[in-house]
């Protein structure tokens, strides 16, 4: 939990830099001046734009930085850092991030290793994330390709009912991959 720290009315986050041009952070010498509820004060210094946010116990924010002159707002800047804040984290929640697992396969693959890699496979597809399926052949393997293609088309098969082939099985130097997604419901 970061700690406030209240220094000539700038609100200062403790262990965050602040970016935000405020009060006292302002370097501009004219500004156009926009009030608490919206209405332009218009242009003036920035002695006389910080008396007036000061006035109304409000902070002064430059909102616009690049314009000429630039525009700044009166402001409780603790509340507008808040609703920012607040927006940002929602935006987080709101983003859908596709997770990937990865499994991996041999060529010379036992039964029960299969079967207990294909119960794996299906936790996750049921769960909606994507499995990533590995085959790395190794020595005298890279002479038997087809039984390495044959136990990876034989996986897809079996939880072909739960997934979709998001990419198909391909040779990349001497690993096979290829990459399977849940089914939507």
């Amino acid at each position: 939990m970061s700690r406030f720290l209240f220094y000539r009315r700038t609100l200062i986050i403790a262990g965050k830099k602040n970016e935000d041009l405020v009060n006292d952070n302002i370097r501009f010498k004219e500004l156009l001046v926009i009030d608490y509820d919206g209405t332009q004060l218009g242009v003036m210094s920035k002695s006389e734009a910080l008396q007036k946010a000061y006035d109304q116990d409000l902070d002064l924010l430059c909102v616009s930085a690049n314009s000429n002159p630039p525009v700044c707002k009166i402001l409780d800047y603790g509340k507008y850092r808040f609703e920012a804040q607040k927006k940002a984290k929602e935006a987080k929640k709101n983003q859908q991030t596709s997770e990937t697992k990865p499994l991996r396969l041999s060529p010379v693959i036992d039964t029960h290793d299969f079967e207990t890699k294909i119960k794996q496979a299906t936790k996750w597809l049921e769960d909606g994330t994507k499995v990533k399926v590995d085959m790395r052949f190794r020595g005298r393997m890279m002479t038997r390709q087809e039984v390495g293609m044959a136990v990876m088309n034989d996986f897809i098969n079996r939880l072909s009912e739960i997934s979709n082939v998001d990419k198909t099985p391909k040779l990349e130097g001497n690993i096979m991959s290829c990459v399977l997604m849940p089914k939507k419901k």
